[in-house]
């Protein structure tokens, strides 16, 4: 757990996810049935991806979700925090 923690610090979540993958494959698989959800996760909302695969091999229930939902607004913030600290790139954009 100490080198996933040390990855998603040093290299972000998808690299927490592909080290994570890599050190214990099986968890992987009780939490997805197919490997496109994965993968699709790994692309788009890794943060949602690692909160999911750490609660649901034991179930999703009562305080989980809201794990799964911190996972959500991290992808969110995430993708929001770029698109406002690269503002001033785009042309003819208003922002101070």
């Amino acid at each position: 757990m100490c080198c996933l923690f040390s990855a998603l610090v040093v290299f972000g979540p998808r690299a927490g996810c592909f080290i994570w993958w890599l050190m214990d494959p099986v968890r992987w698989n009780l939490a997805f049935g197919s490997f496109i959800w994965p993968i699709l996760g790994f692309l788009i909302l890794p943060w949602t991806t690692l909160m999911y695969v750490a609660v649901a091999p034991g179930g999703i229930d009562g305080l989980d979700w809201l794990l799964v939902g911190l996972g959500v607004v991290l992808d969110v913030a995430t993708y929001g925090g770029s698109g406002y600290g690269n503002r001033k790139r785009v042309r003819g954009y208003g922002g101070a």
